[in-house]
């Protein structure tokens, strides 16, 4: 593997393993309170444009990366969703 796919992958999996803490901590609380539901939906976006850049490139570290990523951070903004919903508290502005 060449130095230049290395380091794509190893920046992709750190930033893919940001998101994993957020995950965890959603399902264990069950608690979206303090979640940015658009700024899920913004970073859900852009990592599947990502997705489809590095499929037209055919370039594997953005692929594969950003399609870990892309499951990760779906699975927050649904359980957001799911547990906002759940709340009593959702109604605040």
């Amino acid at each position: 593997m060449n130095p230049v796919t290395l380091l794509g992958f190893v920046a992709g999996t750190l930033t893919t393993l940001a998101f994993l803490p957020q995950v965890v901590k959603t399902w264990r609380t069950k608690s979206s309170n303090d979640l940015s539901i658009s700024t899920l939906g913004m970073i859900s976006s852009g990592v599947l444009l990502w997705l489809i850049y590095g499929l037209f490139i055919g370039d594997l570290p953005i692929i594969a990366t950003n399609s870990v990523t892309l499951v990760l951070v779906v699975s927050v903004f649904v359980l957001a969703l799911v547990y906002r919903k759940q709340s009593p508290t959702s109604s605040k502005p």
